[in-house]
């Protein structure tokens, strides 16, 4: 299979990277898809236009993912970027050893996404070249084939208007249902990474929160036991100024003082510990409220993409109704063109009848 592909598929860009694929159940976690890191490709296919990122660890493909206009990458961190691919129902992420090869991988990715975009809108203007001459080589064909002059004024004129016309609406149509189609999948797979990086980060901030909080409360209690040393010992400074020299030496109480100090400063560096935990929990919840709307913009965005899919398959099934009709009203013109031709034959058999007994 890869020495094939490698026959007819040029190499563009090559890097090395951890491959990571989304988790199908939960969506939310990345699955190593190799233990060590392997080589990501760029491939351009010239047989059929298309670019594809392939990468092999071992005997099996990592990755085979043909590119889309449609399709982004995202960098996600320093050295870590991601895209989803909808035909495969994947996320497939990437990590590299430094920042800049993330960043050409981004490049890379771009350029060749343009390409592929390009790529696109060439074939379609082909297909539509290829679509009219397939039409309009019938006709002109069926033009001259017409012997009588006087089946030009209403029989393939009419044809011929009747068939651009329906070919017009039906190319107009499928614009506008491929219009329709890339502007839902753009929208969808744009909602979906956005949705993997919030519940990346959630998942991050909700183990950070953990740990916060175990951490809070054993700071609590530190702090509960430096506040009662620290009374102690202000009460043992009172002691010494009330006794004056009956009590130790003024080494000690200088060493007393300088303890005091001390937990002071640790205490006010524990608040303000406690005080930037406190922030990080906020965060946390507006993080949730962001992530609650990134799925709820979801959720509307595969509502309006089922209803994309119900109004293709409607339109679908009027264009299909509207070429049953066509070619109906084709076999009645050829009909009716079929009677016309007999009925000028006949009365050309009546002239000549009418010519002849005229000369007699």
């Amino acid at each position: 299979m890869f020495p094939h592909h490698r026959e007819r598929e040029q190499p563009l860009f090559s890097t090395r990277a951890h491959v990571f694929q989304i988790d199908p159940t939960t969506k939310r976690n990345w699955i190593p898809a190799s233990k060590h890191a392997v080589t990501v490709s760029f491939f351009y296919d010239a047989n059929r236009n298309a670019y594809r990122i392939i990468s092999v660890g071992g005997t099996k493909a990592i990755i085979n993912c043909s590119i889309t206009p449609s399709m982004t990458f995202t960098k996600t961190s320093q050295k870590f970027g991601q895209w989803a691919d909808s035909r495969a129902n994947t996320v497939y992420g990437l990590g590299f050893a430094t920042e800049q090869q993330l960043h050409q991988f981004s490049e890379k990715f771009k350029e060749v996404k343009d390409a592929a975009r390009l790529a696109r809108e060439k074939s379609q203007d082909k297909e539509l070249a290829n679509t009219a001459l397939t039409i309009a080589a019938p006709q002109d064909l069926s033009d001259e084939l017409q012997s009588p002059p006087v089946m030009c004024v209403n029989g393939p004129e009419d044809k011929l208007f009747r068939s651009q016309s329906a070919d017009i609406t039906l190319a107009s149509e499928k614009e506008r249902i491929k219009k329709m189609l890339s502007e839902g999948s753009i929208c969808e797979i744009n909602l979906e990474t956005e949705l993997f990086t919030l519940q990346d980060s959630n998942c991050k901030l909700v183990a950070a929160l953990h740990e916060a909080n175990a951490n809070v409360e054993q700071w609590k209690k530190q702090l509960a036991a430096y506040q009662g040393e620290t009374e102690r010992l202000r009460e043992q400074v009172a002691e010494l100024e009330v006794h004056g020299g009956q009590g130790p030496s003024d080494l000690l109480k200088d060493e007393l003082t300088q303890s005091l100090e001390e937990l002071e400063a640790l205490l006010k560096a524990k608040d303000e510990e406690i005080h930037i935990l406190q922030s990080k929990k906020r965060e946390y919840h507006e993080m949730e409220h962001e992530r609650d709307q990134a799925i709820l913009r979801l959720r509307e965005m595969e509502m309006r993409s089922s209803e994309l899919e119900r109004r293709i398959q409607n339109t679908e099934q009027n264009l299909s109704n509207s070429l049953e009709e066509r070619d109906r009203m084709d076999t009645e013109i050829q009909r009716a063109i079929e009677i016309l031709d007999i009925k000028i034959f006949d009365l050309n058999d009546l002239r000549q009848s009418l010519v002849k007994l005229l000369d007699k």
